[in-house]
């Protein structure tokens, strides 16, 4: 593997903290409401986790992992659904939930697949956006962080399936 190490971007304490506005923002936004949270796999799972314990009304969840990448580090534009929802979001209140949204390809794709699929309503959270690298134009309803396009790691996002596990935001250096 390369020389590299990890540089905190966002500690701990900002990620949870931000996490909670969101929460916040989400139970007003939805008074009254259920939500269903679609997690896009796998490294929405952490920031959904956290997300859903501080949602104050009824939560359901659903899982989808879609693949953009192959083994290339560049996404290819080619969607692939690995796992496709359990239930029907028809009639729902649907918040796609996501680690990152990056060039906007692949979210891009999935919006107007579920669109499709006749929710209620569907908006998008993501815990960090790279505007800067958007290649498709994407609506991102909640937005966790701003980041710079570097390559970010933890809270689900991984470097080579490191790093997922670290409880805030980091950046991978090269040595």
């Amino acid at each position: 593997m390369d020389k590299h190490h990890v540089e905190v971007l966002l500690s701990e304490e900002e990620v949870d903290r931000r996490i909670n506005e969101i929460g916040e923002q989400i139970s007003k936004d939805y008074a009254g409401k259920n939500v269903h949270l679609i997690c896009v796999l796998k490294g929405g799972s952490f920031f959904l986790c956290e997300l859903a314990k501080r949602i104050s009304v009824p939560v359901s969840l659903d899982f989808m992992s879609v693949s953009s990448y192959g083994k290339d580090t560049k996404s290819s534009g080619v969607v692939k659904i690995v796992k496709d929802l359990d239930e029907s979001i028809k009639g729902k209140n649907v918040l796609v939930i996501e680690d990152i949204v990056d060039s906007g390809r692949t979210l891009s794709y999935l919006m107007e697949m579920l669109e499709a699929r006749e929710p209620e309503s569907l908006k998008l959270c993501t815990l960090l956006d790279k505007p800067e690298r958007r290649v498709v134009d994407v609506k991102v309803d909640y937005t966790g962080f701003q980041v710079p396009d570097e390559f970010v790691v933890g809270y689900g996002l991984d470097y080579d399936q490191l790093y997922r596990n670290l409880p805030y935001i980091g950046v991978v250096k090269f040595d």
